[in-house]
């Protein structure tokens, strides 16, 4: 699959795995860790960035608990209707971008957001478009947080040369984001593995 076509798909997408589908769902364990993270960590004034960031269930948790310095990003432009049903508060507040990813982050100045976090977004970025993550750690002044399928999940293992698929469909490469993130000089703080993805803490040097 070419890395436009991964990023229309998900554009385009509805039903499962849209953003009216976690809207529904909403703040699971990863919300939870994110908070307790940042609490450790930063002060509520951090300005913070979810990469993805679909309906705003994780920085609808954090808006919840006291920050409101929020910036979101999400290719899907039905992310945003979503969320002002679902979360008014988090979408009059906070400071939303329709665009890939790709695009956006090359119009951030460096070290523009305190934190900087991804929950299975990376896991979706085409290998050809891998200089992303060095300008996601440019971009970061203290911390990045990484909440991707490593191949952890029994159903998403490290076969076919690291890549699995979202029913079939989407691609998933499956990275060790350690070693993505300590190459371009970030110290990992903590790695706490779960059933569905690992949960890495990145500070800048």
């Amino acid at each position: 699959m070419e890395p436009n076509e991964v990023r229309e798909d998900w554009a385009e997408r509805s039903g499962k795995y849209s953003p009216e589908y976690y809207a529904e769902i909403g703040p699971n364990e990863v919300s939870d860790t994110l908070l307790q993270v940042l609490d450790h960590y930063v002060t509520t004034d951090a300005a913070i960035l979810e990469l993805g960031c679909g309906s705003g269930r994780h920085l609808a948790h954090l808006y919840d608990n006291g920050y409101e310095n929020l910036t979101g990003i999400d290719i899907n432009d039905e992310s945003f209707d979503v969320m002002a049903e679902h979360y008014p508060g988090l979408a009059e507040t906070g400071t939303f971008h329709t665009s890939a990813l790709e695009e956006f982050v090359t119009g951030v100045d460096p070290d523009a957001f305190d934190v900087v976090y991804s929950v299975e977004t990376l896991q979706h970025i085409h290998p050809d478009d891998e200089w992303v993550f060095e300008t996601v750690a440019e971009i970061t002044a203290d911390l990045l947080i990484t909440a991707e399928n490593e191949g952890n999940s029994p159903k998403r293992g490290r076969e076919n040369d690291g890549v699995s698929y979202v029913d079939d469909e989407f691609p998933l490469y499956h990275r060790d984001w350690k070693a993505v993130f300590t190459d371009v000089g970030f110290a990992q703080l903590l790695c706490e593995p779960t059933a569905r993805d690992t949960i890495r803490v990145f500070r800048t040097p």
